[in-house]
């Protein structure tokens, strides 16, 4: 990022999930241009085929896909790889199906996919290598669309974490989790192989207290998109009541300029404004354990 420059993140609500998204993503319409984009991966959350609050609408990819379509992409990539049950009944159950024929989308499973590997840390912080999925490392326009959601490990889950954690085969997923320190450490390293060159995050439903799978709704009607995905995650995070340094992993993308995560940073440009749509989430039970990620040597880790 450019010093000095802010980084423009919209934020819209309204009452209709698909015009939401249309409307947050046409307010960055001159910030995405992919005449030279070859290999565009669009990844949803399926953190589980089971419960669908969980899980990626339908309507949001849609959205994403038709402004994607309508920017010149021609082929497109539906990537994801759930952590609870399995693709072909996830994309049948929450209706994905259509999507694929209306769009004529490839699909990978990315907990089969080929992989490459990158160094991360292991309990002791000492380094370890864990294969993530090539489809996901190799492509040149990555999109993430997820719904905002507390979370049982690193507190808020986002559009970082949905991208990396699940460019993870299935087997290893559990491997990026190396305790509270390790984890946030780890999702920092992995934003230089799989950062979102999009981040969507549909709030129109997101999720409190117990996420990311036994959470309670919150009716929120909001959409958010930025071409930095730290910005997004960076507005999501405080409209849902949490502070960036209290976010371990997305604190570190920040102190190491991966984006603009600080409301003074960013250009909110939509609808409403931040007041209106801010409400405390209730956290996660295990929150205050949470916290524990902080470490007085962090910085020799980044």
């Amino acid at each position: 990022m450019a010093e000095g420059s802010k980084s423009r993140v919209a934020l819209v609500r309204g009452e209709d999930r698909y015009r939401n998204i249309r409307r947050a993503l046409e307010l960055l319409t001159d910030e995405v241009d992919l005449s030279d984009k070859k290999r565009i991966v669009v990844k949803p959350n399926f953190v589980t085929v089971h419960r669908r609050l969980a899980a990626t609408h339908r309507e949001a990819v849609r959205a994403v896909l038709a402004f994607l379509r309508e920017r010149g992409a021609r082929e497109i990539t539906l990537a994801e790889g759930p952590a609870l049950g399995s693709l072909g009944l996830g994309l049948w159950r929450y209706g994905y199906r259509s999507l694929v024929d209306e769009f004529g989308l490839r699909v990978v499973n990315l907990n089969k996919d080929e992989t490459v590997e990158v160094e991360l840390l292991n309990r002791q912080l000492q380094p370890m290598r864990l294969p993530v999925a090539r489809t996901i490392v190799e492509s040149d326009f990555r999109v993430s669309v997820g719904p905002p959601k507390t979370h049982d490990t690193v507190i808020v889950t986002l559009s970082l974490k949905n991208m990396a954690v699940g460019s993870i085969p299935g087997s290893k997923k559990g491997h990026i989790h190396q305790g509270y320190p390790g984890i946030n450490l780890n999702l920092y390293r992995m934003a230089y192989h799989v950062a979102p060159h999009l981040a969507v995050l549909d709030g129109f439903q997101a999720m409190e207290g117990n996420g990311p799978v036994s959470g309670r709704p919150v009716d929120w009607r909001i959409a958010i998109a930025s071409t930095d995905f730290l910005a997004a995650d960076g507005l999501a995070l405080h409209l849902m009541g949490f502070k960036l340094e209290d976010i371990g992993y997305l604190y570190y993308c920040q102190l190491k300029g991966l984006g603009h995560g600080r409301l003074e940073e960013m250009e909110i440009v939509g609808n409403v404004e931040p007041e209106e749509v801010w409400r405390q989430f209730v956290r996660h039970s295990e929150y205050e354990r949470q916290l524990a990620w902080r470490i007085p040597d962090f910085e020799r880790y980044l």
